[in-house]
């Protein structure tokens, strides 16, 4: 009888951690139903897609929890059949196979009919998400989506050498906002940040850039250096970044050669 309570009390437990890891997934940005899915396969150790394993993999905080998840899944697991194999053993020893089972069937209905009232199942995820907004700090942001990384976009560092077209001249100079590319950051050598730059803002050589845009033109910015070739494959890159914006914007462009 002993066993089959606690087989009962560790599906009771697998259930609230899945649900708190979900809501806990929910809290990082993620869908309702994606969180759900992502916190049971982890969890039970059943594992997921690739695209959605980057989308934890690429947040820290969801990685945190994934982990988390799977390393309680394991140990939930191991109880799980542990407690079936104590059950089984004391039960064909004792004679009791009736009310152990009378037993397990009533605990495990409990919890299914726990879990399928939407009543019962709001107020729980109230209660989750209250706690871990108090007591944690995973009501943030994925970056990730919102700056749409996984459709052609990255957000990469790129040390500036001796000879890059990048070197010692100002982000007005460089204008790389022409070519589709943000500088969200610069990092100089002497560990000092400097966030949002300005059109003033002066690259120097060995400073760190935290840039923003498609991933094949900062590949190229990466290798373009100074001199001619540089200042013609910037005004290149310009070029193809008007015509794109015209492709996705037509009607803007037509206003602008109208002007």
């Amino acid at each position: 009888m002993a066993a089959v309570i606690l087989l009962v009390i560790t599906v009771t437990f697998a259930m609230v951690i899945t649900r708190v890891g979900s809501v806990a997934l929910a809290l990082t940005g993620m869908s309702q139903e994606a969180a759900q899915f992502q916190a049971r396969s982890a969890f039970y150790g059943v594992g997921f897609t690739t695209r959605e394993s980057e989308a934890v993999v690429n947040h820290p905080v969801r990685r945190q929890i994934i982990m988390a998840l799977m390393v309680l899944g394991n140990l939930g697991i191991v109880t799980m059949m542990a407690s079936l194999i104590v059950s089984v053993t004391t039960t064909s020893n004792s004679g009791q196979w009736g009310k152990n089972l009378l037993t397990l069937g009533g605990g495990l209905g409990g919890l299914w009919a726990f879990a399928r009232s939407r009543y019962l199942s709001r107020a729980l995820e109230r209660l989750i998400t209250k706690a871990l907004r108090r007591w944690t700090d995973l009501d943030v942001r994925d970056y990730v989506a919102l700056l749409h990384l996984a459709a052609g976009y990255a957000v990469l560092e790129m040390q500036v050498e001796p000879g890059d077209w990048l070197a010692e001249r100002t982000l007005r100079e460089l204008n790389l906002s022409q070519e589709g590319i943000l500088v969200l950051g610069i990092r100089r050598p002497n560990k000092v940040f400097v966030g949002a730059p300005t059109g003033q803002t002066r690259v120097g050589v060995q400073d760190t850039l935290i840039i923003y845009g498609p991933i094949p033109r900062l590949k190229e910015i990466d290798c373009r250096r100074a001199g001619p070739d540089g200042c013609r494959a910037h005004e290149q890159a310009v070029d193809e970044q008007a015509r794109q914006l015209a492709a996705q914007h037509p009607a803007a462009a037509t206003l602008s050669k109208a002007a």
